[in-house]
């Protein structure tokens, strides 16, 4: 953990607080625009400061949070889950993608294997 006074690279930040696997992830993803930092597109070399809020999406799931503490190495799940603070909005909007995956049904889903015709014809009229 660093001081308050020090600030960490972003994406090092992203890393260690478990939102991406790997430094490299999370470069490619403050490159592409998927972390914004005060509603802002930045570089993965910008300096993190305490307070600051993150707007980060990382394919499965978009976060907004708070940041609480610094770090520029990752640690265990529990320590990395006290660098940030969860805004009650993304809490919520997260909830409710979440509930609509739950009735969400793949139309594979019930065929084994390789389709039979009668499968494949059963596919394309629920696709249309």
């Amino acid at each position: 953990m660093s001081n308050a006074n020090d600030s960490v690279r972003i994406d090092k930040w992203l890393w260690a607080a478990r939102f991406f696997k790997t430094r490299t992830l999370a470069t490619d993803a403050v490159d592409s625009g998927k972390v914004r930092l005060n509603e802002e597109r930045i570089k993965p070399a910008h300096g993190l400061k305490i307070g600051a809020t993150l707007a980060i999406d990382n394919g499965a799931n978009a976060w907004e949070v708070v940041v609480l503490q610094l770090a520029d190495s990752r640690g265990s799940a529990a320590i990395a889950r006290t660098l940030y603070r969860e805004t009650e909005q993304s809490i919520n909007k997260r909830a409710a993608v979440a509930e609509d995956r739950k009735f969400f049904r793949e139309p594979t889903f019930a065929i084994k294997g390789r389709p039979t015709k009668r499968d494949r014809r059963l596919l394309d009229k629920s696709q249309s």
